[in-house]
């Protein structure tokens, strides 16, 4: 059974006046420090759009109510972070949710709540399909079908932000579990995924290469289109928030498939 932290442990943090981060303790596979986390933006219609949704406790009511209370959007941007939809959903039914084909059938097969995926990024649509004007005027998009979760990667251009769940890391995750009294960077497994999921050296760079792509020639062609974005910060799911210099920092981790 996997650790419940209190939900106490939650960090609610305003990146900006359009930005909040809802950033948790998470184990994964049980052992190792990873963290979750949950951006909430809101939009120029005043609706908000709700990435990687954690669990909806009081303080993630609170500030969603902060921010106007309307959510729009609910994105579950991999076949990973998905796992809240149900309650989040439910607690704003007429929310559209986004996510990656195949996602409602691996939901269903694992026995999920009845969460029908709205706007389905496919291999064959990535380049054709239209979000609502209110999304696609402040953000650029790439589905990564190349990507063994089948991410898709945001970038909210109105502050250089890209919004994504594991394309990149940046482990250890100290914001996480900073209000779980458990230090972040204890333990043999999770100092062994912060050698490979941190964002200097080449251990990512090599995690990248050769356990994230499913099919690597895609993948390389979705690096290079995000390459080409204007990034400054990048706000993982895994680990602390990359505050500034993430266009640098995306081609270093990458540089590899650019040069593919």
């Amino acid at each position: 059974m996997a650790k419940a932290f209190p939900e106490s442990s939650m960090v609610v943090r305003a990146i900006s006046p359009n930005v909040t981060t809802l950033s948790v303790p998470f184990l994964r596979f049980n052992k190792v420090k990873f963290g979750g986390r949950a951006t909430i933006v809101k939009l120029a219609t005043g609706n908000l759009a709700v990435f990687s949704p954690v669990n909806l406790t009081a303080e993630a009511r609170s500030a969603v109510e902060s921010m106007g209370g309307r959510v729009g959007y609910i994105v579950a941007p991999d076949f990973e972070h998905h796992m809240n939809l149900g309650p989040w959903k439910q607690e704003y039914a007429s929310a559209t949710v986004i996510g990656p084909e195949g996602l409602y059938e691996k939901r269903k097969s694992q026995g999920n709540e009845d969460v029908p995926i709205d706007i389905v990024y496919t291999k064959e649509n990535k380049g054709s399909l239209k979000l609502p004007e209110e999304l696609a005027n402040v953000f650029d998009v790439e589905y990564f079908d190349g990507h063994v979760n089948k991410e898709i990667v945001f970038n909210y251009k109105p502050e250089r932000t890209m919004i994504q769940a594991d394309l990149v890391f940046n482990l250890p995750a100290h914001e996480q579990f900073s209000k779980s009294g458990v230090d972040a960077t204890s333990g043999i497994w999770t100092k062994l995924a912060t050698h490979f999921l941190n964002i200097h050296g080449k251990g990512q760079q090599r995690f990248n290469w050769y356990a994230a792509p499913a099919n690597k020639p895609s993948f390389a062609e979705s690096v290079k289109v995000v390459a080409g974005w204007e990034i400054d910060r990048i706000i993982p799911c895994h680990g602390d928030v990359i505050e500034s210099g993430g266009s640098d920092v995306f081609k270093h981790i990458f540089q590899w498939h650019l040069k593919a």
